[in-house]
């Protein structure tokens, strides 16, 4: 198995060098300012190139006849905190190494390997390697282009590789089929864009578990389908469905003894009783299934089914590698992949006879998410997703026929916090690329059912459900966001609001959200005053709206001493008075995690096409398929969506198997 490697050792033993990849047209080069004779290593001047990313990314290097001089980011497109915040510590390790061989700064791996990239470029043309070309810059008037576009051409591979099944993406979902496949003897493949595992999604959820067996669970299934149901509005897959409450405890069970072999100190926490509910007043007819399993973080599940891969198989895991197109024969039939490393660009043809897309959905495509989910799009102001989920695995699908989901599916959590003034909605930065605004992944505190009010200082709906009814409440809105209203008691309601799921991290951890929030006061992300009026004027508010806003305010806190909602039926446990200064208010929208709009499966996880018939030897699991939600997450059943991804990496790799009949 290829086991990870740093960026210097994989440049050291890349098979292709800088001709390889200007040959396939990824990278543009820029006009050099310098003088036109070379009399030293390079050709003094200033050279610039773009690589992708999270976004687009340009580096601008200027060289003297010897050495790299300065090196510029523009790294307007990444993540603020992760991506941009790295922008200097690379600047150093780049100068310092003189060379796109340095050490990739740690949590921003996708930015690192993509200046890495942009820098060789770079190199080239200072050496004369490469011609030199300018960079396109129109790219900051791009019209948005339509999201699946063509099936690319078969380029001229370097390698070709047999195997009996590849799986692309080495994520939750993948890499819990390559463990699967591992332990039945199959033959196998993973390619992975990341030159690492995917991140784990600690949650899972399994119905009728061990765990759940011993907290004395017992699960009114035929309700669970109802509901779920219910949440996708009757759009949703029952047989899609079915196989994740069926098979979901035998997956839980392989879990069990993969923590057993790897892990064995950790334990496995199951939400079970009044801790998994809402409080008595606010559950309204939901359905709370009991069905949530956590273990501890101290070691990466992902890594450890790496692992497991590791120690009973030959498979090779081709990390830095990206999809490009699914390959038939004349007849239709499916006989593997084309793939390119993201480092070399050397294309390489894997023939098997299986194909699995596990890469996950589509929040990190703007043109998908703008044309496939509109309104999730505008009411998001953040991301809290792996940018490299580019839906590539979704287009590859529809390219060779495989039928798209038609209802978007996204999972947006109610925590974007952004600075006043800030609508919801892709903007376009510097590079031309359109990303969220939000500078912070999620803020948790977001999720509390406090007082929520608008730009005209006015409240607009029940604060109380689940995370997406704020979000898309606030669709109706200026700016497509609200503003969060605590006074200084905020603490001591958390327990008493009860919210689950992850958003019960602010009852478990008060004082974490507390420091949270007092730095977000000192970033200008969030304020903090004495009085209402002072709050809403600090918030942007003014004229009528700092009126309305006081008069709100005053309205909310009468309602909450009462104990009755008459303006929005908010249940009496989930209100609480603003009568204790100081005051604390933010700004929201939604921060999206993922999308789970993919390519329709039946309950063996095989791809359907246009008529609903089985795509022989094409597979499809979690995020990067459908059928199994419509409209928005259940985040009243937390782990369901990470538990449908594990037990469908299991199920397809039990069906190529035979184990399971296909």
């Amino acid at each position: 198995m290829a086991k990870n490697i740093t960026r210097r050792d994989f440049l050291k033993t890349a098979a292709l060098g800088v001709a390889g990849m200007t040959a396939a047209g990824l990278l543009g080069g820029c006009s050099t300012t310098g003088n036109s004779a070379k009399t030293g290593t390079y050709t003094p001047g200033t050279y610039s190139a773009t690589a992708t990313g999270m976004a687009t990314i340009k580096v601008t290097a200027t060289f003297d006849a010897e050495k790299i001089t300065d090196i510029v980011l523009d790294l307007s497109g990444e993540t603020p905190s992760i991506g941009q915040a790295a922008a200097e510590e690379l600047v150093k390790r780049a100068l310092e190494a003189q060379s796109p061989e340095f050490d990739a700064v740690t949590g921003a791996t996708v930015t690192s390997n993509a200046v890495a990239k942009a820098l060789k470029n770079c190199i080239a043309q200072a050496k004369g390697e490469i011609d030199v070309t300018v960079v396109d810059e129109t790219r900051q008037t791009k019209e948005v282009v339509d999201w699946l576009g063509t099936e690319p051409d078969t380029p001229e591979v370097s390698e070709t590789v047999e195997t009996g099944t590849v799986i692309v993406g080495a994520g939750n979902g993948g890499l819990m089929c390559g463990a699967v496949a591992a332990k039945l003897g199959l033959k196998f493949a993973i390619i992975e864009t990341l030159p690492t595992n995917g991140d784990t999604r600690h949650w899972y959820g399994a119905i009728g578990s061990k765990h759940a067996q011993a907290a004395g669970v017992q699960m009114d299934i035929n309700r669970l389908k109802r509901e779920v149901s219910r949440y996708a509005s009757g759009k949703n897959s029952k047989e899609v469905l079915n196989t994740w409450i069926n098979e979901s405890a035998e997956m839980s069970d392989f879990i069990d003894e993969l923590y057993a072999q790897y892990n064995p100190e950790s334990k496995c926490t199951f939400t079970a009783g009044e801790e998994a509910y809402w409080p008595e007043d606010c559950r309204d007819g939901y359905m709370f299934p009991e069905q949530e399993h956590v273990w501890g973080r101290e070691k990466s599940r992902n890594d450890m089914l790496a692992e497991y891969i590791a120690d009973h198989s030959d498979a090779v895991i081709y990390y830095s590698t990206d999809l490009v197109k699914i390959e038939r024969d004349e007849n239709g039939k499916i006989i593997g992949i084309i793939a390119q490393n993201n480092l070399t660009d050397a294309y390489i043809r894997i023939k098997a006879q299986n194909v699995v897309i596990a890469t996950g959905g589509y929040p990190g495509n703007p043109d998908m998410m703008e044309q496939l989910d509109p309104l999730g799009t505008s009411v998001t102001t953040a991301c809290s997703y792996a940018p490299q989920d580019k839906g590539m695995g979704i287009k590859a699908a529809c390219w060779i026929g495989a039928k798209l989901q038609e209802e978007p599916a996204p999972m947006l959590f109610d925590r974007g916090i952004v600075k006043p003034g800030v609508d919801a909605g892709l903007v376009k930065v510097e590079s031309g690329d359109r990303v969220f605004p939000g500078t912070v992944r999620q803020f948790n505190l977001g999720t509390q059912p406090f007082l929520k009010v608008n730009r005209n200082g006015l409240r607009f709906t029940n604060e109380s459900g689940p995370y997406n009814d704020m979000v898309y409440a606030a669709a109706q809105q200026p700016g497509h966001v609200y503003a969060s209203i605590l006074a200084a008691d905020w603490a001591d309601q958390v327990d008493r609001f009860h919210t689950i799921g992850c958003s019960a991290q602010t009852r478990a951890n008060p004082k974490g959200q507390q420091e949270a929030l007092d730095k977000y006061v000192e970033e200008g992300l969030a304020f903090k005053a004495d009085t209402l009026e002072e709050l809403g004027a600090k918030l942007g508010m003014e004229g009528e709206a700092l009126t309305n806003f006081v008069a709100t305010c005053a309205r909310y806190d009468e309602l909450a001493a009462k104990g009755s909602d008459d303006d929005f039926g908010k249940p009496a446990s989930r209100l609480s008075r603003l009568n204790t200064a100081p005051f604390y208010g933010f700004w929201l929208g939604a921060s999206l995690l993922t999308t789970e709009q993919g390519i329709m499966i039946n309950g063996k996880g095989q791809a359907l096409d246009q008529n609903n018939e089985v795509i022989d030897g094409l597979y499809v699991i979690g995020d990067a398929s459908g059928g199994m939600f419509a409209n928005n997450y259940p985040c009243l059943m937390p782990g369901i969506a990470c538990g449908r991804t594990l037990t469908y990496g299991m199920k397809v790799a039990k069906v190529i198997a035979g184990v399971d009949e296909a």
